[in-house]
């Protein structure tokens, strides 16, 4: 398996949306803070399985494990939603996401 891209998950979510349009809140600037806010309740749920069973088992058991990333992958289809909402362009986000990079690697 490749490189998994922002593009090819902004897409995927913007099928997904598409399928579930009548069903699911729509992708639109309004809803944006719907969605960060059911984001940060799927980041809720991946700290949850790391308090409840810490660094070790996430590293050896595959089932639990897998709970981690699949809660992480929720996390993520939030987050291209808010992209998808804000009109947020990968070209966009890798400026500011150098820019940030550049700023911290000179911070300290």
């Amino acid at each position: 398996m490749g490189e998994f891209t922002i593009s090819e998950m902004k897409e995927m979510q913007r099928q997904l949306q598409e399928k579930y349009k009548d069903k699911w809140e729509g992708v639109a600037p309004e809803n944006g803070q719907n969605k960060l806010l059911w984001m940060i309740g799927e980041i809720g749920e991946v700290i949850d399985v790391i308090k409840q069973n810490g660094s070790g088992p996430i590293m050896e058991d595959p089932a639990i494990r897998a709970h981690l990333v699949e809660e992480m992958a929720d996390v993520l289809m939030y987050y291209n939603d808010i992209l998808l909402c804000f009109d947020i362009s990968q070209e966009e986000l890798k400026q500011a996401y150098t820019e940030k990079y550049q700023r911290n690697m000179t911070r300290w």
